[in-house]
């Protein structure tokens, strides 16, 4: 992928933060999440909340994600990949929600506008259309597939302003609840609109479905550094792990790192997450 170059903002960037939303349980990505916390799921052999803090980089002056479910061993890969450049907020009694995980941060975020993203959100689109001209004042909502909004909304990014960031309380609630709701009620809730791929890989075949989208941008299968594919294998369209280890044939497919695919296999639009973890076909 190309690198995403910094939108046109009327602030400065160390005006901006960006919050990376990683705290879910993910159940419905289950068993996938019983191995790993969703934002670590790999998409394009890169983990979901790694492809979030990417697209916010360019734009914002510092970066934080919260955390809850498998919460040490999100904050261990962050500590790892990014060298204390993203400030974790681990909640560890409960999830805080949307909003709550938001205001768990105020005093890390500290009078500065915010860009939220999900980590189960998979896009390849930078964030251009959502900050450009925004001025850190209003409340903006980039919506997949569509120019309104509504409670069944797609929403792929979103901003607020330090005015709305100061009055949310660390208790569990949902920024759909406390912001946008009322915000849209009033007509101050600005909306923009995004037409390309999106995808909440919230259930295995969305998660699949944002992997076959990456080999579809790649225009190739996509086969981590490290991984060994036999001569006899067949891989196509597919994701392939580093450390991964395929004799068979393996095509629509995912397989983690240091996971095997054994001589006589076929996967197809499956996932190989573990030793006894198979998802598909799908």
């Amino acid at each position: 992928m190309e690198p995403i170059a910094a939108p046109a903002l009327s602030m400065s960037r160390s005006d901006l933060v960006g919050v990376v939303l990683a705290a879910g349980a993910g159940s419905r990505l289950d068993p996938l999440t019983q191995l790993l916390p969703k934002a670590l799921c790999p998409v394009g052999n890169r983990a979901l909340v790694d492809l979030a803090l990417d697209r916010l980089e360019p734009t914002v002056g510092s970066l934080a994600v919260n955390a809850h479910h498998h919460g040490e061993q999100l904050q261990s890969h962050l500590r790892d990949q990014w060298a204390g450049a993203v400030t974790v907020s681990l909640e560890s009694d409960q999830p805080l929600g949307t909003a709550g995980g938001i205001g768990q941060l105020r005093p890390w975020i500290d009078g500065r506008s915010v860009v939220v993203v999900n980590a189960d959100g998979w896009t390849p689109t930078p964030l251009d259309a959502l900050l450009e001209g925004w001025d850190g004042q209003t409340v903006r909502v980039m919506v997949n597939g569509g120019s309104t909004f509504s409670p069944s909304s797609k929403i792929v990014a979103s901003t607020l302003p330090w005015r709305i960031v100061e009055r949310l309380d660390d208790q569990p609630t949902g920024l759909y609840e406390v912001v946008w709701r009322d915000a849209f009620a009033n007509g101050e809730l600005e909306v923009v609109s995004h037409d390309g791929v999106f995808i909440d890989c919230g259930m295995p075949l969305d998660y699949l479905r944002a992997n076959l989208e990456a080999v579809a941008l790649a225009g190739d299968s996509l086969v981590a550094e490290g991984a060994q594919i036999d001569v006899s294998a067949k891989v196509a369209s597919s994701v392939i792990g580093t450390g991964a280890r395929v004799f068979g044939d393996v095509e629509a497919s995912v397989v983690w790192p240091g996971q095997v695919v054994e001589s006589g296999e076929r996967l197809i639009r499956s996932i190989r997450a573990g030793t006894s973890v198979t998802v598909g076909p799908l």
